[in-house]
């Protein structure tokens, strides 16, 4: 699917949101599929701004947030493990799995995205938070992720430490929830044709297809 100039794909996400992990996986798998030229911007948003920085059991925290029983928790992670394993993408979760705080994150992936290393990190961080089980609000870790892909490990740890960023991305966050944003993973194709959730591989090459077939 050739087009004159690449598909802009703007993609609203968290670290910690299995989903998000999913969606963008079924979204690869159909631009691969559908031959599609694309430039990926990725975007922050906090599922849960008010987690404390050493993170919480994330079973707990999702039957606090929703009222989840124990059965329907493991419901859902067979759901998310299934829905990742159809697109490579694979879960680990345990009794010890923990959600985080993911400010710190997002600094850290602003910071690469001047580097050009933004998609790069965000695909380490999934990895390392849902396959690996990596100590997320450990600074320390998050520079070591970073150094990982090439960055430098100790301008990571000090871009955390600083917090140069802070204003940068709560500034970002912000004009995303203005337009009308609360939930992700949010995709938006060429700026204004916004999908919402991990919508499966088929689904995204129908929506890949109407989109190469409208004028430009």
């Amino acid at each position: 699917m050739n087009q004159a100039t690449p598909l802009r794909i703007d993609i609203v996400s968290d670290v910690v949101c299995p989903w998000c992990a999913v969606g963008y996986s079924q979204l690869a798998e159909a631009l691969k599929q559908t031959n599609t030229e694309y430039e990926i911007h990725w975007h922050p948003f906090e599922l849960n701004p008010d987690t404390p920085s050493e993170g919480r059991n994330w079973r707990e925290h999702i039957a606090n947030k929703y009222g989840s029983s124990k059965e329907q928790s493991d419901a859902m992670r067979a759901r998310i493990t299934e829905a990742g394993a159809e697109v490579g993408f694979e879960f680990n979760f345990t009794e010890e799995t923990r959600t985080y705080n993911t400010f710190d994150m997002h600094q850290l992936l602003h910071w690469a995205d001047q580097q050009g290393c933004m998609h790069e990190l965000k695909q380490a961080l999934l990895a390392a938070h849902f396959t690996h089980a990596r100590a997320l609000s450990s600074r320390e870790v998050l520079a070591d992720i970073a150094a990982e892909i090439g960055l430098d490990r100790k301008e990571a740890l000090t871009v955390l430490e600083d917090q140069r960023f802070a204003d940068k991305v709560r500034q970002a966050q912000q004009q995303w929830r203005q337009q009308g944003i609360q939930s992700v993973p949010s995709v938006i194709f060429n700026q204004q044709h916004l999908v919402s959730g991990a919508q499966g591989v088929e689904n995204f090459k129908s929506i890949l297809q109407q989109l190469a077939d409208m004028p430009r």
